[in-house]
C-alpha cells in the first residue's frame, strides 16, 4: 500500500492538522485541562467552516478543536523517513491514556492509525494541536528531529476499527 493511502485507496489525513487547511475537517474537541487535555472525539467528522473556528475565539482552533485534513507528506517539516515523526515519537514517548480505542471518525483514513496501530489511538486524547504550556514530552514530540529509539512503526498494528 502507498504511504499516502488508507486500505480503500482513500488518501491518509492527518489527525492533528490546521483548521485552515485545505480539506479540513472537524473531528474532536479538546477537554479536560491545561495540563492533562483530553480530546472528546465528534461523532463524525464535519467540514470546517468560518462559524466553527469563530467558536474557539478567543482562543485559536488548535487549542480548542482537533481537525484533520489530507496528509502532506514530504510537505510536512514532521514527515520524515517515510513516517509521521508526531506519531512515531508518540508511541514511544507518551503514556496511553484510554484503555478502550476510542471512537474515531477517521480511523480508517487516519496516518497515525495506519502507522503506528491501535497503540497510538490510546494515547491520541492527550494529543492537542496547540498548546500554550506543553508538557515536556510534548516539546519531544514536536521538537526533535532525529526519529525515536525504539519500536515503531506499525508494531501494534490491527483491523480498522
Amino acid at each position: 500500500m502507498p504511504q499516502d493511502q488508507a486500505d480503500d485507496g482513500a488518501e491518509l489525513l492527518c489527525p492533528s492538522a490546521p483548521a485552515d487547511a485545505a480539506g479540513a475537517v472537524l473531528i474532536g474537541v479538546v477537554a479536560g485541562t491545561p495540563g492533562a487535555p483530553r480530546v472528546t472525539p465528534t461523532a463524525h467528522a464535519m467540514p470546517v467552516t468560518l462559524e466553527i473556528t469563530e467558536l474557539a475565539r478567543p482562543a485559536s482552533s488548535g487549542e480548542v478543536f482537533r481537525v484533520a485534513a489530507p496528509c502532506r507528506t514530504s510537505g510536512c517539516a514532521h514527515f520524515k523517513k517515510s513516517a509521521c515523526q508526531i506519531a512515531s515519537r508518540s508511541a514511544v514517548l507518551l503514556d496511553e491514556v484510554v484503555d478502550e480505542l476510542p471512537r474515531c471518525p477517521i480511523r480508517a483514513q487516519c496516518r497515525w492509525f495506519h502507522q503506528e496501530g491501535p497503540s497510538l489511538c490510546r494515547r491520541c486524547p492527550q494529543i492537542v494541536t496547540e498548546q500554550h504550556r506543553p508538557s515536556s514530552e510534548m516539546l519531544r514530540i514536536v521538537n526533535e528531529t532525529d526519529p525515536p529509539p525504539g519500536p515503531s512503526a506499525g508494531g501494534d498494528r490491527g483491523p480498522s476499527q
